[in-house]
């Protein structure tokens, strides 16, 4: 097996699996650190730089980043609580809104603004994207402008994301952080021909519109009955201006994502006091987020599983509920699932609202055919993955609008990925070359065993966000359900991240093969053994590494010919075979990662001296 090459970026970042796992690449442990150190607004700046909208992820992000969590893989295998509590991860996503809750004014620390450099900028669409667009080209002096059809920028934001779970104030603070930069902010502008916007002569023009358009379920009695039918996101955007107050008080809610749960909890707080959620699939799998799902448990809402709608029943065009078909899921011999009728008779649900949330759509109808931009078979656009640009190549796409509908860190990343490119296309460079991240490793110690972060393994079990109490919460359709952790239990819950960007760093050239770290080591990661291919090697480990997602750290030949095999799968980043160490062979070594953003940096380097020197 190679050794291991610690010069690519890529190797330390994967050891940071909740980095690794973030779309945006946010740097968590160096935040969370941060929070436990009572820095907030520090580690809010660190947020914002990377994912722009902390407050609001805080309280809604997707959470990739926790399932990768490094905790939930090592907790059920150390620590003296073992069976005691369902391993689970550090509570990264609530730990951001704590930056955002507690932090001092940030205004003073926002990016300055370069002098114009003449180059304009249009963005369609005032959601996620288009607004890390931005973000990041207006502090180098492009002029910005952002065309959205609503009153105030956010996008789907704000239109699709009840109030109950994200206040309007934390949409307006972050946004507004943006736009004061020196947006153009062109709102009540919906762009309905992208001929007519290219002809106004943008340098470069970014689609950040979303996917505006709702699923419908054609099924019979839908005409008939289409007066107490509502497409999800619709009634979700009607809900959030006020322009829906009330519902059925029997609420059917057909889809099992994320926009169900908001459809159903919201439905709830509009007076409906018999909501249920009907899913074609399995609990299981069910699109929604796990906590989403707990979430409408938690306020009393069933949900359906195995039930497949078959018909709108009215009565003379007044809804009076729906049919389904009872199915369950076989699985062919190549594990594909199928739902098949179990023959049991069709279940007959009452209903005076049927909310239909079973996906949605991109829908370009203002762009016209002649305009040079290609579509797939889909009706997504035709895009250089690596660059979201267009066949048309000053005009790139990012978000719901790229590659379908996602969330709102991806919609993020596709923001600072598509400035680079933008950056790079209108200072006539290659936007598909793009520099690597830059990356350091900085060691820890400070005097002989001690280090400059703690170490010490936190034993206790993830901390629970409290609730406002259920009478007032489901009263209201504006008030926040989660209160955000107090500074007390956020500094309880920071310290249980494993500091997984403290890399543990080895010098083959000092080890004397004395075996003091492997015989410290509480989860036997570290191993000196003959050298052999990846596949034998996972097998003659202390303990046997058997996620080959995760790489294994090996070093090149000792002087016995054995090389040093570490298991960077379930490693606490404790510290302790650095402590232990007589030679110093081990060090812990903090992993900082710097994205490549639009800028100087994202450049060609003489490019950019030949213009500095014109």
């Amino acid at each position: 097996m190679q050794l291991t090459n610690q010069v690519n970026p890529t190797y330390f970042h994967k050891v940071v699996d909740c980095q690794w796992a973030c779309p945006a690449h946010t740097p968590v442990p160096e935040y969370i650190r941060l929070i436990g150190q009572g820095r907030y607004t520090d580690a809010y700046m660190i947020n914002w730089v990377s994912n722009v909208f902390p407050g609001v992820l805080g309280r809604t992000c997707d959470r990739p980043c926790e399932p990768a969590c490094r905790r939930g893989r090592v907790e059920e295998n150390n620590g003296p609580d073992v069976g005691k509590f369902e391993p689970e991860p550090v509570a990264i996503c609530r730990l951001k809104r704590v930056a955002a809750d507690h932090k001092d004014d940030v205004k003073s620390r926002m990016p300055t603004v370069a002098p114009s450099n003449g180059k304009r900028v249009a963005c369609i669409g005032a959601g996620p994207s288009s607004l890390t667009v931005a973000r990041d080209l207006v502090p180098l002096g492009y002029e910005v402008t952002v065309f959205d059809g609503e009153a105030k920028a956010g996008g789907f934001i704000r239109t699709q994301i009840p109030r109950f779970r994200l206040p309007e104030s934390v949409i307006d603070e972050e946004t507004g952080y943006i736009l004061d930069l020196g947006v153009r902010f062109r709102s009540g502008e919906r762009i309905g021909s992208m001929n007519t916007l290219l002809a106004q002569g943008f340098d470069a023009v970014f689609v950040g519109c979303g996917a505006p358009r709702g699923r419908d379920l054609v099924l019979p009695g839908r005409q008939e009955a289409a007066a107490n039918i509502h497409i999800g996101i619709d009634w979700l955007a009607s809900v959030s201006f006020g322009h829906v107050t009330s519902v059925g008080k029997r609420v059917i809610v057909l889809g099992g994502g994320n926009t169900a749960m908001d459809c159903c909890r919201s439905a709830r707080r509009l007076g409906s006091r018999d909501v249920k959620v009907i899913v074609r699939s399995g609990f299981d799998e069910m699109k929604a987020s796990p906590w989403e799902k707990e979430d409408a448990l938690h306020e009393g809402i069933p949900i359906l599983n195995f039930h497949v709608p078959k018909a709108f029943v009215h009565e003379g065009g007044k809804l009076t509920g729906m049919t389904f078909e009872i199915v369950e899921a076989v699985y062919d011999d190549k594990g594909r699932r199928n739902l098949v009728p179990t023959g049991a008779p069709d279940v007959f649900v009452p209903a005076d609202t049927v909310l239909v949330a079973v996906g949605q759509e991109n829908a370009f109808p203002w762009i016209e055919a002649d305009c040079g931009i290609q579509f797939d078979r889909w009706g997504l656009p035709t895009l250089k993955a690596e660059t979201f640009q267009s066949t048309l190549p000053h005009v790139f796409f990012g978000g719901d609008a790229a590659f379908g509908p996602k969330n709102i860190i991806t919609a993020v990343a596709h923001g600072h990925e598509a400035a680079v490119s933008i950056d790079r296309f209108l200072n006539g460079e290659d936007p598909a070359k793009r520099p690597p991240p830059m990356t350091t490793l900085m060691s820890q110690k400070m005097g002989i065993h001690e280090w400059s972060y703690s170490n010490d393994v936190s034993d206790d079990a993830r901390f629970k966000v409290p609730w406002a109490a259920a009478e007032k919460a489901l009263a209201s359709i504006k008030v926040e359900v989660e209160l955000g952790f107090d500074a007390a239990t956020a500094f309880k819950e920071a310290s249980r991240c494993l500091n997984c960007d403290v890399q543990t760093v080895f010098n083959r050239d000092t080890c004397i093969e004395c075996d003091s770290c492997v015989d410290i080591c509480p989860m036997d990661c570290i191993t000196f053994t003959a050298p052999g291919d990846e596949a034998d090697l996972r097998t003659r480990l202390m303990a046997p590494a058997l996620n080959a997602t995760q790489d294994l750290y090996v070093s090149t030949q000792l002087k016995s010919g054995h090389v040093m095999v570490k298991d960077e799968d379930v490693c606490l980043h404790c510290g302790l075979c650095a402590e232990r160490c007589p030679t110093g062979a081990w060090d812990m070594q903090k992993f900082l990662l710097h994205t490549t953003q639009a800028g100087p940096s994202c450049r060609d380097k003489q490019d950019v001296a030949a213009r500095a020197t014109a």
